[in-house]
C-alpha cells in the first residue's frame, strides 16, 4: 500500500511528471542547427548550450536589449569575424564590453597581416628566437605587433583625440577611422571597431591600461608630453555604461550575454550595482542572463558566478535567476560558432538600435533621476562615520 505523499512532495511529483521526456531522434544529416539544438541536446553540456540558445533567440525575437560581453583574445581566434561582427551587422548587440586586446589584435588583418594554425607545444624558445608570438595555437610575427602599434599611435596623435573622453568615444572614433581606411584599401570584411562604428555600438573596454592600444597612449605621452591631451574619464566611463543600461530597461527588457567572463563580464554587471546600490534608483537588473565560460564556481573567480550569485548584487532581476538564466560550461570558441548559425536561421535580422547615437538622451535620463535624489545621496557624505567615531 502506498503511503500518502506530503503536498510538497505531491507537487515534486507533479512537477516532475510534466518534465520533458529525454528522447531524442535520430540524426538524419538533414537537420538545420536550430532543429538539432532543440532536439538532440537533452542533458549535461549539451542541454546547457541549448538552453543558453534558447534564451538567445527569445532576446533576439522579444527585442531586449542585448549587452554583449567578450573576454580574453579572442579576435586572434576569429571568434569576431565568425560570430561577432555578423549579430552586430544583424542587429543582435547593442551595446558592447571586450578587452583591449580584442581590438588591439583585430587590427593585425587591417594591415593584411596572417596569423597561423601551430601547435601550442611548438617550443617557445624557438619560437622566440624565431621573432614568433604565441597565443596558445596562434601565431604571428612580432613585426605585427610593431605595425599595429604604429597604426594606434598614428590614429591617436590626430587632434580629434587630443582630449578627454570616455571608453565608447574612443572606440567610436578610433572605428570612425579605421572604417575609412577599410574603405579606402578595400577588406574582405571590416574589423570590431570599424563595424561597431558603423552600426552604432557603443564598445566600452573596463581596464583599458591592461592593452596594447593604451601603451601607445603612454608611448605619445612620454614622447610629446603635455602636447598629448589624450586621457581617459574613468568616471563618465561608468556612469555612461549606468546611464544605457537605466534607459534601455525603463523602455523594455534587457538581456546580458557573457562570452568567457573577465574584467568585461564584471564591468558590464557593475551597471546594476551603479544604478541601485550607489545612486539608489529602482533598477531590476538584467531579465536574461546567458554565459559561456570554464571556470568552476568555487574557486573564488568572479568569472565563474552564476547569475544567483549575481541577483544578490542587484545585477540581474529574480524572474531572471528563476526562469532566464544558462551557464554554459564550456569553451565559447567550441560552441558559439554553432550557436550564431541557429540563430541566423532564417536569415534573421532586426532593426539597429544604435545605442551609441542614444548615450546623450541616455546621460540626460540619469543626470534628471540622480537630482531628484541629490540630497539623499549626499546624506552623511561630510560626516565621520560612526564606526570613526570611538573615543
Amino acid at each position: 500500500m502506498s503511503e500518502e505523499l506530503s503536498p510538497v512532495a505531491q507537487e515534486v511529483l507533479e512537477a516532475f511528471e510534466k518534465s520533458r521526456e529525454v528522447r531524442p531522434r535520430a540524426i538524419t544529416g538533414n537537420e538545420s542547427p536550430l532543429e538539432l539544438l532543440a532536439t538532440a541536446f537533452p542533458a549535461y553540456v549539451g542541454r546547457q548550450v541549448r538552453e543558453g540558445a534558447r534564451l538567445m533567440q527569445k532576446s533576439v525575437e522579444q527585442g531586449h536589449t542585448v549587452f554583449c560581453t567578450m573576454s580574453g583574445a579572442m579576435t586572434p581566434a576569429g571568434l569576431h569575424r565568425s560570430c561577432i561582427v555578423p549579430m552586430i551587422e544583424r542587429g543582435m548587440i547593442d551595446v558592447l564590453t571586450t578587452t583591449g586586446a580584442n581590438l588591439y589584435h583585430d587590427a593585425h588583418r587591417v594591415l593584411g597581416f596572417r596569423l597561423k594554425e601551430i601547435a601550442p607545444d611548438a617550443g617557445d624558445t624557438m619560437l622566440r628566437e624565431a621573432r614568433i608570438i604565441r597565443i596558445y595555437d596562434i601565431a604571428f610575427p612580432e613585426d605585427v605587433l610593431l605595425r599595429t602599434d604604429r597604426l594606434f599611435a598614428w590614429l591617436m596623435a590626430k587632434p580629434e583625440f587630443q582630449r578627454t573622453m570616455t571608453t565608447a568615444e574612443f572606440h567610436h572614433l578610433l572605428g570612425k577611422h579605421l572604417y575609412e581606411l577599410e574603405s579606402k584599401v578595400g577588406v574582405d570584411q571590416h574589423s570590431l571597431l570599424a563595424t561597431a562604428y558603423a552600426y552604432g555600438v557603443p564598445i566600452f573596454v573596463g581596464a583599458p591600461q591592461d592593452g596594447s592600444i593604451f601603451l601607445n597612449a603612454v608611448r605619445l605621452r612620454a614622447a610629446l608630453g603635455e602636447k598629448f591631451k589624450f586621457n581617459l574619464d574613468i568616471n563618465a566611463d561608468v556612469y555612461t555604461m549606468a546611464a544605457l543600461q537605466w534607459m534601455a530597461q525603463n523602455e523594455g527588457e534587457t538581456a546580458v550575454w557573457i562570452l568567457g567572463g573577465g574584467v568585461p563580464k564584471n564591468y558590464t554587471l557593475q551597471g546594476e550595482p551603479t544604478l541601485g546600490q550607489i545612486l539608489e534608483l529602482d533598477a531590476r537588473g538584467f531579465d536574461i542572463d546567458v554565459q559561456f565560460c570554464v571556470e568552476v564556481v568555487d574557486n573564488g573567480a568572479l568569472s565563474s558566478c552564476p547569475a544567483g550569485e549575481g541577483h544578490t548584487w542587484g545585477k540581474v532581476s529574480a524572474e531572471c535567476v528563476e526562469f532566464n538564466s544558462a551557464y554554459v560550461r564550456t569553451d565559447v570558441t567550441a560552441v558559439l560558432p554553432w550557436v550564431t548559425h541557429a540563430l541566423f536561421h532564417g536569415d534573421r535580422r532586426r532593426p539597429h538600435k544604435r545605442m551609441y547615437d542614444r548615450i546623450p538622451e541616455a546621460l540626460r535620463r540619469l543626470d534628471e533621476d540622480v537630482a531628484a535624489r541629490r540630497e539623499r545621496l549626499l546624506e552623511g557624505v561630510y560626516e565621520t562615520p560612526e564606526e570613526f567615531q570611538r573615543p
